[in-house]
């Protein structure tokens, strides 16, 4: 079992609105579908990051930029622009940390060069 973190500043601040505007139901259908796919995705990486549903793989490309092994996993699919969730793991052994979410790349030659990924809390 893994402990799933948010990758500071972005990542944290998006779940912290999420779920602020669920509690005091002023969330609109968007953010709760997005809502439900972020709490389904971190409850699925946390038990098994290779959940045949998440289709979990590394993105070499920012891998190779950001100096640690990032991987990538879906939020649905079958889905024009499906939401894909970026993650490593760390800071420590049992962790995951979420660092970006972005919808899936059209751009398949450039596809992942603009994205922009969270920092990492560094140590729990």
């Amino acid at each position: 079992m893994y402990r799933i973190h948010l990758g500071i500043p972005e990542m944290e601040e998006l779940w912290n609105r999420l779920e602020e505007k669920h509690r005091t139901g002023s969330a609109n259908k968007n953010e709760e579908k997005l809502r439900r796919q972020m709490g389904k995705a971190m409850s699925l990486l946390s038990n098994n990051p290779r959940h045949p549903g998440l289709h979990s793989h590394e993105i070499s490309s920012l891998s190779a930029r950001y100096g640690l092994r990032v991987w990538e996993s879906y939020l649905e699919n079958d889905t024009p622009k499906a939401g894909r969730i970026f993650w490593c793991y760390g800071p420590e052994k049992s962790d995951i940390t979420i660092i970006g979410l972005e919808p899936h790349p059209d751009d398949k030659a450039n596809s992942y060069r603009k994205i922009t990924l969270s920092s990492m809390r560094r140590g729990s």
